[in-house]
Parts: structure tokens; sequence; C-alpha cells
């Protein structure tokens, strides 16, 4: 029988650096403070931490527009807090993965400054430039934070393309001094002894060459740049060569950030004998509760669409030989509590256990955002400058100005999506600035830090923090969390999710409970002649149970059964 690799029976905890635990009191998070930290993360048990970038910057997108690829973002600390960290982490077995952002630079880096002094600088053709079209930009494309995709460099009179902010121009991975560029950087890394990459956006890398308009969709004022872009022509070669020239060379993971794949393309990236990736991260359940504007919606999403979605994923990666990643939530996107549970005060923890176990009990390697074992919820600032996010105060203006929507409905769905609802500062106590700081932090707490922090967590054996613990644990005990078959029950129940994992010899039942109501959940009739016992629930649930649960509001179990 082949040896499952680790990074299969591993869980990930994702540190926002910024906003997990400040050192020097200078109100911004650093790598010295993950060092304070590690021993909460061995409590809760994880087995890799992923950091976002730490790497050089500007900070127009904190941290996705690098400037050097080889030294550390000051503001976070420098390289020998990162060598410190690395091997702390490792004395403690915890593996680290780094971001890395290759889809694009900073402006600020030395390869941009040189390509825009002329068309025949040797650095000129590391990034796409393009001729006006008839006195305007090549085409339609938007970048995602809302403004055109191109900026117009006068003195050498062509057009660059950026997909995000206009500081973060895309590199030509056409140029294979470019990809060696890259490769070299990753061996710079890895060579340190970091334990893999996250991928940032790696399913853009590849452009169609024609360039052609973008559909215009969500009400946006320029088309979408994902027909052109999203997983084009070359992106399997260029990651392919990747990982002949790189990854094949360590025992690392990797997980690509993938937006606007599918399940069949997703598993051409991450099928074994492909030799690319190990897994990808996919946005459908992230888009079931956007609306006619796009992500800032109102909206609600459909369990019954949710459950779909993550069906979807988990049968068609798993007749492919691909692998899921399971997330709920990431530095991008709204606290899971508030988005596909409730805040409300009586439910949340419940809740916050209930969704935990929906994700937990897949099949693929599960991504804890910091903060979600604590179930944080969203954030209600009171004014727009109260934010951070360029993404955010972009809105906000296109809403306002150009929609002419009310400011009372702008704020309501950056309460709803806004990226900072992740990055306020993990709440490590009841004291001022939740015990982040003892400066003033860079972006404000959510105002509930003296109800849900660390401190209060660890002292409550029945908080969410010790329910994550033991999800944790079950996942290193049971090897059915990781082989086990998925099979979706009653796909049309917008109240319930339950659903089997299977191996020859157990099967695990797993139910949730999505509302504020009592639900009675009938067990399928496979399972009613077999013994089964309890093994994780957030209320007193039967210790065996026979034909019917009856699950309280949020209320989640699992049970396992052995085959006769």
């Amino acid at each position: 029988m082949n040896k499952i690799p680790w990074w299969k029976k591993s869980v990930v905890y994702q540190i926002y650096p910024k906003s997990f635990y400040d050192a020097n009191g200078d109100g911004i998070g650093d790598l010295q403070g993950i060092i304070k930290k590690l021993d909460y993360l061995v409590e809760l048990g994880v087995d890799v931490l992923w950091l976002n970038p730490i790497y050089r910057s500007p900070q127009v997108d904190n941290g996705y527009d690098i400037s050097n690829y080889h030294e550390i973002e000051p503001e976070l600390g420098n390289m020998a807090d990162f060598n410190e960290l690395l091997k702390k982490a490792h004395e403690k077995n915890l593996k680290i993965i780094l971001d890395l952002v290759v889809n694009h630079t900073s402006d600020q880096h030395p390869w941009f400054k040189q390509a825009k002094k002329s068309k025949s600088n040797s650095y000129h053709d590391y990034y796409i430039w393009k001729a006006p079209v008839d006195q305007h930009a090549p085409n339609n494309w938007g970048s995602s934070f809302g403004d055109s995709a191109w900026t117009y460099e006068k003195d050498i009179a062509e057009y660059y393309l950026h997909l995000f902010a206009k500081e973060q121009p895309d590199l030509n991975w056409e140029n294979k001094k470019v990809r060696n560029e890259i490769y070299n950087l990753m061996r710079f890394w890895l060579d340190k002894g970091i334990d893999g990459f996250r991928m940032d956006v790696i399913s853009l890398i590849s452009k169609d060459p024609a360039y052609l308009d973008g559909p215009i969709i969500q009400n946006k004022k320029y088309g979408s740049y994902y027909a052109g872009a999203a997983n084009g022509p070359r992106v399997h070669e260029y990651l392919r060569e990747m990982n002949h020239e790189v990854l094949t060379q360590y025992d690392i993971m990797t997980v690509g950030e993938t937006p606007h794949t599918t399940v069949e393309e997703a598993t051409e990236y991450t099928a074994a004998h492909n030799h690319e990736l190990n897994m990808v991260f996919h946005f459908d359940h992230m888009h079931l509760d956007y609306g006619k504007n796009g992500k800032f919606s109102t909206k609600r999403f459909s369990l019954s669409a949710l459950k779909q979605v993550f069906t979807n994923w988990q049968e068609g990666m798993a007749q492919h030989d691909g692998w899921n990643s399971l997330y709920w939530s990431n530095h991008d996107q709204a606290r899971p509590v508030t988005r596909f549970g409730t805040d409300k005060h009586e439910y949340r923890e419940a809740a916050a256990k209930m969704l935990g176990t929906i994700l937990h009990m897949q099949q693929g390697t599960p991504f804890i955002f910091e903060g979600e074992e604590l179930g944080m919820t969203n954030t209600r600032f009171k004014s727009i400058s109260d934010y951070n996010d360029i993404e955010t105060k972009l809105i906000y203006k296109d809403f306002t100005e150009n929609k002419h929507l009310s400011a009372d409905y702008a704020m309501e769905t950056i309460y709803l999506k806004s990226r900072d609802n992740a990055r306020t500062p993990v709440p490590w106590s009841a004291e001022d600035n939740a015990g982040f700081s003892a400066g003033k932090p860079w972006i404000l707490p959510n105002p509930n830090y003296e109800q849900i922090n660390v401190e209060k967590v660890l002292s409550d054996r029945n908080s969410v923090f010790y329910y994550y613990k033991r999800l944790i644990e079950l996942r290193h005990k049971l090897p059915i969390i990781t082989t086990g078959k998925y099979c979706l029950l009653n796909p049309q129940d917008e109240d319930n999710y339950s659903f089997l994992r299977e191996t020859d010899d157990e099967i695990l039942f797993v139910t949730g409970n999505f509302t504020e109501k009592k639900l009675v959940v009938d067990l399928p009739d496979s399972l009613t002649e077999l013994e089964g016992k309890l093994i994780i629930s957030n209320f007193s649930a039967l210790g065996t149970v026979l034909k019917q649960l009856e699950l309280p509001a949020y209320g989640t179990a699992v049970y396992l059964f052995t085959k006769s």
C-alpha cells in the first residue's frame, strides 16, 4: 500500500503576520510575535503554519506587492527573526509554508524600475506591455480592485498590465528568464528549510495572447479578465516545469490559489500523475452569496447550493486522483461564523463548532484561519475611515459615487464582506488593544474582544478552541477521515447538512444543523443495524444512535460505525 503523504494528514493554520501578535509594541504584528505564540499553536494541535507574505513590500496591498523576494519586510522583523522562527517551529514539530506571489511584483521592484526605463531595457520584457489601441488601453479588462487593468507609461508610450492594483504589475511568464528568476527565489527559501508554498493566484500566470475584451459582469465598469487570464494556454506547462525544476527536489506541500477554476480544471493541477501541485484553493462556495454587484452583497447563501459545491469537489477530486483543500475563510474572506452560521451571542459558539465539524470531517487538508478557533465574528466599524483594505475603500467609493447607492447599504455590505473582517488583530485578552499590542494597532480590534479572546477560551474546556483541538486530534487518530469515500445525504434539505465517509471497515456519519430551530435527522437505513459510537458533538448527544437524532440549534454530531 502506498504511503500517505504527510500533507494529506495535516491541518494547516494560516497566520496573517500583521494581525497575529505584536512583540515590539509598534502596533504591527511581527515574526517575534509568532515566535512568542508558538506554544499556543502547539496546544491547538495544528501541523503546518502558512504565513501570508513576509517579504519587503511598500504594503499597498498588505504585502502582496513585493519589492524584494529575498528580504524580510522591516515592519515584521529581519532574516535573523525568520531563521529563529523556522528553527523554533521545527523544534516543536510545526512546519512552515510561505506565500509565493509571482503573478506580479511591486512597481518598486528593481525589475520594474528598469522595465519602465525603455523598450530596449533588458528587464522590459519581464512584464506585460502593450501599445495603445486607438489611443486607449489594449482591451477593456478591469483590475480586481475596480479600476482599469492597464496603466499607461507615457515615457515609453505603452500600457502595462496589472490584474490587481496599478502598483502590482503582472510578470511576463512567457519570458524564460522570468521563470528562472522565480525558480531561483523558490530555491532560496526551500534551501532554508521551509516546508512548501501557498501560491497566490497561480491560475492567472498564463494569459491568452489574443488579449480579447472580457464580458461585463456584476455591474462593473470594466470587463472581466478571467476569460483571458484564468487557466491560460501555458499554465500547466509552466507548473510542470516548476515542479521538475524545483518542487520535486524537496519534501514539501504546495497549494495553489486558483480563482475561476472548475473541478475538472482543478484535477489537472492536482492529479499526481500530472506533476504540478498537491492541491488548490477553489472559490465556488465563496461565490454563493454574491449579488448583482458581485461580492459586496447582502445576499445569504443557500445550504443546498453549499452542499452541492462541497459534494462536487469531494467527488470530482476523488475520481481523478486529486486532493482537496478545505477552508471556510482566509485573509480575503469574511468570518465564517457571521457568513455561514450566526454571530448571535446565544448561538455563536455552537455555530462555530458546527461549521468546524462539517469542514474537518470532509476529505482534504483543512485550513484554519487565525481566530477561527475562537469563533471570531465580522466587525462593524463605525466609519469607512476605520477600514484599511484597498478593495473595501474602492467599493465604498464605487457604490456611493458611481452606483448612487446609500452609504448605509454600502457599509452593510462592507460589514458582511470586507477583507478587513479577517484582518482585525487576534484578541489575546480583554486588556487594551485586545492584548495584541502595547501600541496603537495598525487596524482597530473587533469591538467584541472582551467577550471573544484567547485568554477566555483557554480557561473554558467547552470553548470553540478545545472543540477545534478535538477535531484535529480525530483527524490524526482516525484514518477514515483522510481516506474515507464521501457520500452526501438529503441534498435538497435547506436546514441540515449530513454526509457519510466510508471505508471497507467503517462508516462515519456527520450531521450539522444550520438553523436556530431543533431538527430531527433520520439515519440512513444502512446504518440502523450497525454498531455506532459518538466521537464528537457540540451538545449532549446520545452515546449511540439507532434511527433518529435530534439536533438543537446549530447542533452537530459525528458517529463512527463499524461494519459487521
